[in-house]
Order: structure tokens, then sequence, then C-alpha cells
């Protein structure tokens, strides 16, 4: 089962601003640990969103809205990737990933599990994909 471990956003990650060598040290500790355990698929931080963009879907041709969105609460300053064998494992997990906002700041990590091709039932489409996984024809 693979999970994706969201940091949440804060101003100063949003202000560009690096964390401090200390937390810095804990974050490097935490993802040596779950690679040594196996179960690190990737982990990064994002970068500002005034260096990203969005494409905003509707009637007519998609847009882009370029960075920052301000008007944004949710959004995500990096994300950990991981691969276990139950929710638990997982939940063990991320009860041990360090305070992204530093000792005793009030922070919100989210965890989420992937979708795997077999959610999406029996379509043709799945077919298709994963024939050319196999790298054949379906």
């Amino acid at each position: 089962m693979r999970f994706m471990i969201l940091v949440k956003a804060s101003a100063q990650s949003e202000a560009g601003e690096m964390p401090d060598d200390a937390l810095i040290a804990r974050m490097i500790d935490y993802h040596d640990e779950l690679a040594r355990a196996g179960v690190l698929l990737d982990a990064s931080g994002l970068k500002p969103t005034r260096d990203g963009w969005r494409i905003r879907y509707g009637s007519g041709t998609p847009r882009v809205i370029d960075g920052p969105f301000t008007e944004s609460k949710e959004l995500v300053a990096g994300y950990t990737l991981i691969e276990v064998r139950s929710r638990e494992e997982a939940l063990e997990w991320t009860r041990r990933f360090p305070n992204p906002g530093g000792d005793g700041a009030e922070v919100d990590i989210e965890v989420r599990p992937l979708f795997v091709p077999e959610d999406f039932g029996d379509s043709p489409a799945l077919q298709r994909w994963h024939a050319e996984q196999r790298g054949g024809a379906a």
C-alpha cells in the first residue's frame, strides 16, 4: 500500500524561508530511517506557489494561472511517499514524522492512500494500460 504524507504550507514556506538546521537534520534522519526500512519511495519539499501555476478547466480552453495562490488556505509545502504493508504501518511511521513547523508549532500533516489501478475496475482503458506496462499491445 502506498501513502502520501502531505506537509501543509505555512507563511514561512510560502515566503521561501528554509527550515532551521535542527529541523532539517530531524527530517533527514527520519527519511534515512524510512529508506533503511525499505519503505521510502520519494520525498521532497515544494518551492513556494509564486514559482508554480495552476491550470483552470471549465468551458473552453484550459487557462494558465500563475502563482502565488494567496487565496488558498490548503497549500502543500512538501511530501513523502511511502510503501508499506498496511494502514497501521503507515500510521506508525507518520506518528514519528518530525513536526514540520518546529518543536511546539501547531501544524497538520495529511496522510492519504494512493489509488491502485484495480480501484478503477476492469475497464478497456485499464486493460490497455496493463498491456502497455508489460510492453505489449492490448
